[in-house]
């Protein structure tokens, strides 16, 4: 059977069907964007209309930008190409140092993410912007994520916040301190992190925790540990003899041990290891470097506070920067904790 359309010309039914699929056709592409070629990736793919996203996609986009910035990281210092500059000096008076690494990790992360999740609020240490035009997205379907993933609903864009550190630890990068370093990606709801990944790039590792579901094979079996004869705690090396004095008297009559390293992201894991007992930071810390260890914390039974006690609210509303210090244990927290703050 055919219809007759104008002048005569005659229209089958497949003729029909085809007019029909071309029209279905230019509707999804006007209202949903356009379709990738590879499967998983594409301007819109893992969005709902680009308002909503699910926890699963942008914690395994995380993995896979981590992952990809830290190679380029390591490559950078391998080849001795930092381009060091200053942004001026901490409020301890140290140097903070910027470098290629530093630049080159913002834009995989921060341009991977915008492609992928558009509506995304996110916060990056570094702040340079360039047109995300070209890039091509993340996989949004790790499959260890997909491994662990329970319940996964999407969740409204604007009560989703990812932090950013392209380069924890960049003093000690440009040192060759490498086994300080790592790149950092947190995901928060409504100001509670809820999944966290942590890269150590001269390690080939990756620790990442998704609250509720699951954790990365690196972290298996991993729950700190007893503590000994002796209190082990972790502190910042910039201000390692002000936290030790501090701890000291804190901790007292029981010996301790202080160990200054850099980067919050390495400490952290330590903690987890079970290397060290107790993570304190007594002065500001920013909260793109220490959201991804809470998030790990939280899911495999540990704790981390301000010394206040007060949990960290990481919602991209409030000021990145955290005032009240920083605690982060695998048991005992409110001991430690309160004995700490009797100190200060």
């Amino acid at each position: 059977m055919a219809i007759r359309g104008p002048a005569g010309v005659s229209i089958s039914n497949t003729g029909i069907l085809l007019i029909c699929v071309c029209v279905l056709m230019l509707f999804v592409y006007t209202f949903r964007g356009s379709i990738s070629e590879s499967a998983g990736y594409g301007s819109d793919y893992g969005s709902k209309y680009d308002r909503e996203y699910k926890v699963s996609e942008v914690l395994s986009a995380a993995i896979y930008l981590s992952e990809k910035a830290g190679r380029l990281v390591k490559d950078i210092r391998e080849q001795d190409a930092l381009q060091e500059q200053s942004k001026g000096e901490t409020k301890e008076g140290v140097n903070d140092p910027l470098t290629e690494g530093d630049l080159m990790s913002h834009r995989i992360l921060v341009k991977g993410f915008m492609k992928a999740f558009p509506a995304l609020n996110l916060v990056s240490e570094e702040h340079e912007e360039e047109s995300i035009e070209g890039v091509v997205p993340p996989n949004l379907y790790h499959p260890d994520v997909q491994k662990v993933l329970k319940s996964d609903p999407y969740i409204a864009a604007e009560d989703i916040t990812v932090w950013v550190d392209p380069l924890d630890a960049t003093k000690e990068y440009t040192e060759r301190l490498t086994q300080y370093v790592t790149v950092m990606a947190c995901v928060a709801v409504k100001g509670v992190p809820v999944a966290g990944v942590i890269r150590k790039p001269f390690d080939d590792k990756t620790y990442w925790a998704w609250v509720g579901h699951g954790v990365s094979d690196t972290l298996q079996g991993l729950h700190g540990s007893e503590e000994g004869d002796a209190l082990e705690v972790i502190v910042s090396l910039s201000h390692k003899g002000e936290v030790e004095g501090i701890a000291k008297k804190a901790f007292a009559p029981k010996e301790v041990h202080i160990t200054g390293a850099g980067g919050a992201g390495y400490k952290v894991v330590e903690v987890i290891k079970g290397t060290e007992d107790v993570y304190v930071h007594t002065t500001l810390i920013k909260k793109w470097d220490i959201c991804a260890g809470d998030a790990i914390l939280r899911e495999i039974g540990g704790t981390q506070t301000d010394l206040r006690g007060d949990e960290i609210n990481y919602s991209h509303e409030l000021d990145p920067k955290n005032e009240h210090g920083l605690i982060a244990t695998m048991h005992d927290h409110e001991k430690y904790r309160e004995a700490l703050a009797a100190s200060l």
